[in-house]
Formats: C-alpha cells, structure tokens, sequence
C-alpha cells in the first residue's frame, strides 16, 4: 500500500465537512470492524450508522494512483464520511485484522479491469485508425458568431468610453448587464465574465471615485481581448485546418475547454512529475459567478511555479469536492500543462504522495530568484500582455524584511534593492499583518513567495508574501 497521511485523506474529501464527520467516527469508535488485506491494498470493514445494519466500507488501492474508495451508506457525498473514517482510523494507529478480500469487491475490481482493458484497447485502436475528427462546419459556424459577438461588445465599449463613465447611470448599467447575457448567445464565456465584472465595478455606488481606476482598466482589458479575439478568429477561419492556439491563452478567453487529449497532443504533458504545493487561496468570483479554488505548486526538477485552478459555479457547488491545502509531496504520473506565459495551470487525474521531508525543502533556496531588477522586468514584461495573468507569483530570495517608521514592510536582495511589501486587490486574503509573528530569525537570508499585483492607485508594483521557507521550515502565511 502507498503510504497515507492526514495530508492525503484530507485531499480525497469533497469537502471539509466530511473530514471532520470522517474524524468524528473514529473518535466515537463507531466502526465495529477494520481489516486489511494480505497485500495491505486494501483496507475494508463495518461501521455502525443510523441505518439497522452496519455500513461496509473500503479503500482500495490496488491502483494507487486511483484509489476507490467504496461504501453501502445511502450517501449522495463520494467518498462517504464512512470511507473517509476507514482512513483516519489507519493513520491513527487503530488496529486492522489481516483477512481474505471480500468476494463482491474481488468482482468488482474484475469489473473494472475489463472496463480499463476495454477503454485502453479502444484508445489504441482509435489512434491508429481513427484520427481526431473536427465538424468544421460547425466550428466555422461558432466563430463567425463569436466574430458577430465582438463586434456587438465593440459598438457598447465604444459607446462608454464616448459617454464617459461619470455618466454610466441605472439604465446604462442595465444596458451592459443586457448585454452580459446575450455574450453567452455568441458563445463568448471570457467576455461574458469581464463585461460582467464591469457591471459590479460600476455597480458600487457608495464609491464611485475609488473604481474608476480599475474600470477604466476593465474597458482596456475588453478592448484588448476584442482586438485580439477578432485577429485571432479571423486567422482561423482562413486556416484550413482550423487549429487551435496552444501557445497562448486566447482560446481560454474565447470559450474553450481544454480536454487532455488535445493538451498531450500539444505537446504539454510531461511525465513523473513530483510537486510540493506552496500556498493555497480559495475565493468567491463574482463576474465568474464561481468560488475559485488556487494552488500555487512548485515543480521540484525546474523549480518552476504552476497553479492549479478549479472552478465551483454557485448551483452546482454544494455537489462538487472542494479543492484545500495539501502538505505533501503530489507524485503526479501525467501532468497536463495549460497555454500560457508564468505560472501556468497544471491539471493531472492520478497521483500518489510521500511525506514532506527535509531534503525536499533545502534545495528550495537555489530555485529563488536572487535579482529584484530581473524579477521586476520580468513581471513587468508579463503585465504587458492585456490578456495575462494580473498577480503573478513567484519565489524570491530575501535578504531581509524591514519595516519603516510608519509600519510599512519590505524585502531586499543582496544588492539592497528593495521591493514594498502589501496585500494586494484582487483576492482580498491579507497576510502582511501577519509578518510580525513571524520568528525573527525566518525573515533574514530566506525564500519568499510572493504574489504581485500593479497598484492602480498607487502606480507602484507591490508584492504580497504568501510563504516563507528557510531550512526545512515551510510557514504558510496563506492555506
């Protein structure tokens, strides 16, 4: 059996309501029975319930990088608090007899082995024979009424920039919002969410003066992906092939979803990948109408920073698993890469983990950027683009962190350039006020992630500290 930590229970809930009724059961000694198999792949027994008879649950990870997790319970919720238990009672040191794998699991793992077959067979047999096949038609269809839809958000950008946003009132406001729902007609998802996101901007009413900064940057960014959008579909129309741009995130704002096929075909898969996640955000978007949840991972053999992204649309939330904080070491089999320019979106569907340790964690001071002037350009080249990613993240070495007269924080290089620390806009997670419980001696000569953002108001480039790592100490200031 692969070795279970809390860190990866944790990881297999839906959410964090289960982890804590999963640690209720054991506290309760609510299961009657716990085994294990011979081969220790799988962990099964009887917990007792609100139903007459016992619940059987198991763990089976005779595929570790898929472990399923199986119980009789009524339950909508996958895994069950009962499954989830039958871990928490392993890692916790509850004692599991040694018997035979019950008959019905041995059929259904028989079951799925032929499904797999059968799917791995069929997969061989498609790419050989049978390539890819686009309706082009169709797809030609979808982008001459995108072309429609970026000309009809034209004619309304246009229109507010001429009437000026000092005369955006109910009516207009109603026009944008109007004009939000018919974006989703033209198959415009990206414009949709900003256009949206304008609306709110322009919907705080308490203080006008304070967002216009940021709507006037809202408008550039939709001019921008009109410009872009339109340049890009009119190319692809001409293209006889129809192919879609794996080199930049333009296809991500004009609506697609990337599946993994098409990303391997790409060529943005690598294998056998191992990733020490170093910071973690959830937060609700309101122009998304989703709750995000963001991971920030560190790829061990590159030093490279990726960030893993899931989305939780409002209706369907309460039925979808929560993504949280994972302390371990994510051994990914297959690890997807997205278009994209820093930090670009990583996805897999299978992996095992192994505990953090101390020889992870050391090497990590040597993949820190060492020059602030570098780091700065670097950030300031990806701002640039209208369509990139606004908050950056990236592992800095500090020096040390100072803290001016009036309270204000910063970090400087070896050189002794500096950069202000703040919490920065978008997400609204604080961590600077944290820094002075920090140890002293984990604030000099150590490695900081930080997350960057342009301050609007300010004019200045402000970065957020998100994690501190010095030696073998990792202190999360954001999880």
């Amino acid at each position: 059996m692969i070795e279970i930590t809390e860190s990866y229970v944790d990881s297999l809930a839906p959410n964090s309501s289960a982890i804590k009724n999963a640690q209720g059961l054991v506290k309760k000694r609510s299961f009657v029975q716990l085994n294990r198999s011979e081969d220790d792949a799988l962990l099964f027994g009887e917990c007792s319930g609100s139903g007459k008879s016992n619940y059987q649950c198991s763990a089976d990870f005779i595929h570790p990088e898929k472990p399923v997790l199986r119980c009789s319970c009524p339950s909508r919720q996958l895994p069950c608090k009962h499954a989830l238990g039958l871990l928490y009672a392993y890692i916790g040191g509850e004692t599991f007899l040694t018997a035979a794998v019950p008959e019905d699991i041995t059929a259904k793992r028989e079951k799925a082995e032929k499904r797999e077959e059968k799917k791995s067979q069929q997969a061989a047999e498609g790419a050989e024979t049978k390539p890819k096949k686009v309706n082009k038609t169709a797809l030609k269809k979808k982008i001459q009424a995108q072309l429609e839809g970026l000309e009809l958000l034209e004619k309304l950008t246009l229109s507010l920039i001429r009437g000026g946003l000092a005369t955006i009132d109910k009516k207009v406001l109603k026009t944008i919002q109007d004009h939000v729902k018919q974006m989703g007609n033209y198959y415009l998802t990206g414009a949709q969410t900003e256009l949206r996101r304008l609306a709110l901007l322009l919907s705080n009413a308490d203080d006008r003066e304070a967002i216009y900064t940021y709507a006037v940057e809202q408008l550039t960014l939709i001019h921008a992906f009109i410009k872009k959008g339109r340049a890009h579909l009119t190319a692809k129309l001409a293209d006889p092939d129809l192919a879609l741009d794996h080199e930049s995130t333009i296809e991500e704002w004009l609506g697609h979803a990337w599946q993994l096929a098409e990303l391997k075909d790409c060529g943005l898969m690598a294998e056998q990948v191992e990733l020490i996640q170093l910071a973690f955000l959830s937060y609700d978007d309101q122009a998304r109408q989703e709750y995000v949840d963001q991971g920030y991972w560190l790829e061990r053999a590159t030093g490279e920073i990726h960030r893993t992204v899931q989305y939780r649309p409002y209706r369907a939330a309460k039925h979808m698993r929560e993504d949280d904080s994972f302390f371990d070491v994510a051994h990914v089999k297959s690890l997807y890469r997205y278009p994209g320019d820093m930090n670009r979106r990583v996805r897999w569907e299978e992996m095992t983990s192994r505990p953090l340790e101390q020889h992870d964690l050391e090497p990590i001071s040597t993949m820190a950027h060492r020059s602030y002037a570098d780091v700065v350009k670097q950030v300031k080249n990806q701002l640039k683009n209208p369509l990139g990613d606004k908050n950056p993240v990236m592992l800095l070495h500090v020096a040390e962190v100072r803290q001016t007269e009036q309270g204000q924080f910063a970090i400087t290089d070896a050189a002794g350039q500096h950069l202000a620390l703040d919490d920065v806009f978008t997400f609204g997670h604080a961590t600077v006020p944290l820094l002075p419980h920090v140890p002293a001696a984990s604030l000099t000569d150590t490695t900081m992630l930080v997350m960057f953002e342009h301050g609007l108001d300010s004019g200045r480039l402000v970065a957020q500290p998100l994690t501190i790592i010095k030696g073998a100490d990792m202190i999360r200031l954001l999880y």
